[in-house]
Formats: structure tokens, C-alpha cells, sequence
């Protein structure tokens, strides 16, 4: 998902593996299925702004 990110694939792939390092030490079940919601919202966002971008970009090219 990354390599198409408007700020580059090297922002996007050192904030994801910050992101992921920071909930490393997790050991309580709740806890780290709170975690996984999270993360599945966030790509669920990530996702709806590329569908978006890409909407963008083909609604310019045909009007």
C-alpha cells in the first residue's frame, strides 16, 4: 500500500514500523485485539484515499 503514498514509500514504510514497534510489547489479549481494530481502521482510512485519489484522477481525465 505503500508505494503509491503521496509522501513517498520511505515515509510511509518508517511510520508503519514505528507504529507497529510501539504496540510491540503488548501481552494482554484485549489489549492487543484493540490493537488489531485500530489497524484495520487505519488501512480501511489508507485505502478510502487511494479509491478517492484515484477517483479524483479519472473523473479529471474524462471531464
Amino acid at each position: 500500500m505503500g508505494r503509491h503514498y503521496p509522501l513517498g514509500y520511505n515515509y510511509f514504510r518508517t511510520r508503519l514500523h514505528k507504529a507497529f514497534m510501539s504496540k510491540a510489547d503488548l501481552r494482554d489479549e484485549e489489549q492487543i485485539r484493540q490493537g488489531i481494530k485500530r489497524a484495520e481502521f487505519v488501512k480501511k482510512e489508507i485505502e478510502a484515499l487511494y479509491f478517492l485519489k484515484k477517483y479524483r484522477s479519472m473523473k479529471h481525465r474524462y471531464s
